[in-house]
């Protein structure tokens, strides 16, 4: 069976101005859950008696929770009403955080990070939503600015468990987290709009099987599907097991100050803004190529960690902003291209954002445990410059 898309906008909807801030607002609390265990798991690890080289599996696990819910949740979004699924996602969330925060034993904890991270597929479903009414000709405004709180969510997360692991210790981050997802709750349930009709006129199981064969048939979605993981490959790289060489000696820094590398990345949310609005002027091929090539570069100074903090951070800002131009422009472009089909094809393309993620964990902690920073560094340039490659080779007259 074929599964085609027309290019052709549904009935739009006005998406009120007011939406945006609190859908931007409400992504980066939700998004900060899968990364609030990366400036943690040394004391995780100690906590559970988890070898160093093994506890990378806590952000694996999370990540593979995130991509069986962009296949199985994130698709929902084209079937039935949005706010509802945002509504209900959230409220189990609060649950699994709380599995987590109070977990006896690591089979019970990593049990929870599992389900957190299936959950906190509800930030596609906003991401979707607000591609979805808003006009097309500001939609990679409107998904830039949404993006930039996923951003600036992802980056504070690190500080806000940093800090609050220095005064609680770590259970008491997913306990507080817990808490504010409740609430986060309460106000999204008066303060979303109600979801237009749904756009797929086709049953659940239908709509599932739809997401390979879309990617398989369509160019675009194939060529942003690699860079994604290549790039959140190397984001999660770098992110992974920077808290190792940060919280050992001759540094030993603390928690939260691990944590203040995090908010130096926040240029990132600048880069999605403007990323947008330059995929809305046809421009995303030039910004995709410039970011590739800024996301090399930026291991030269992460790589000098051990001889300057400064250098550090400069390279921490140049990477974060790299990563989300090209992944701004990426879902910008599908969302334009296919307008009926944008949660499963957000849903389909974060699978490979979510692939790559956990491979990046997994590599990086195995990589400093053979050769130290060095070997991360030298494995995260390689990503890197692989993604710029092909981008070269491949994107040349692409739309």
């Amino acid at each position: 069976m074929t599964h085609s898309i027309s290019p052709v906008s549904p009935t739009e909807t006005a998406l009120p101005r007011r939406a945006l801030p609190i859908f931007a607002a409400a992504c980066g609390v939700a998004v900060a859950n899968i990364y609030y265990a990366q400036p943690l798991l040394d004391a995780i690890a100690a906590s559970f008696g988890i070898a160093p080289a093994r506890i990378g599996l806590v952000v694996t696990l999370t990540q593979i929770g995130y991509a069986i819910g962009l296949v199985f949740v994130v698709p929902l979004g084209d079937l039935i009403d949005r706010r509802r699924l945002v509504l209900r996602q959230i409220t189990l969330s609060a649950a699994a955080l709380a599995i987590a925060g109070t977990a006896p034993t690591a089979g019970v904890f990593l049990a929870g990070m599992l389900a957190v991270g299936l959950l906190a597929v509800v930030v596609q479903v906003l991401v979707a939503f607000t591609a979805a009414l808003a006009p097309a000709a500001e939609r990679g405004r409107a998904v830039g600015l949404v993006t930039s709180g996923v951003v600036a969510g992802i980056l504070a997360a690190r500080f806000v468990s940093g800090t609050i692991a220095d005064l609680g210790g770590w259970r008491a981050v997913y306990l507080t987290s817990a808490v504010l997802m409740l609430g986060l709750a309460v106000m999204l349930r008066r303060l979303l709009p109600h979801h237009p009709a749904p756009v797929a006129p086709i049953g659940y199981g239908a709509l599932i099987r739809s997401i390979p064969v879309l990617f398989l048939q369509r160019p675009l979605l194939r060529r942003r599907a690699v860079l994604a993981f290549l790039i959140f490959a190397a984001f999660s790289t770098f992110w992974t097991p920077v808290v190792l060489p940060l919280r050992a000696p001759p540094l030993l820094l603390s928690h939260t100050e691990v944590g203040l590398f995090g908010l130096a990345g926040l240029a990132g949310a600048l880069a999605a803004g403007v990323a947008g609005r330059l995929a809305d002027r046809g421009l995303g091929g030039w910004t995709t190529g410039l970011a590739l090539a800024i996301l090399t570069l930026s291991w030269a100074p992460i790589a000098l960690l051990g001889q300057s903090l400064v250098l550090l951070v400069i390279g921490v800002i140049l990477l974060d902003l790299a990563v989300q131009a090209v992944h701004v422009t990426s879902q910008s472009l599908i969302f334009a291209a296919f307008p009926k089909a944008q949660s499963r094809l957000v849903g389909g393309y974060m699978v490979f954002y979510a692939a790559g993620s956990a491979l990046g964990g997994v590599a990086s902690t195995s990589a400093y445990a053979l050769a130290g920073w060095s070997g991360v560094c030298l494995t995260g340039a390689g990503i890197s410059a692989a993604g710029l490659i092909f981008h070269l080779v491949t994107g040349r007259g692409s739309p």
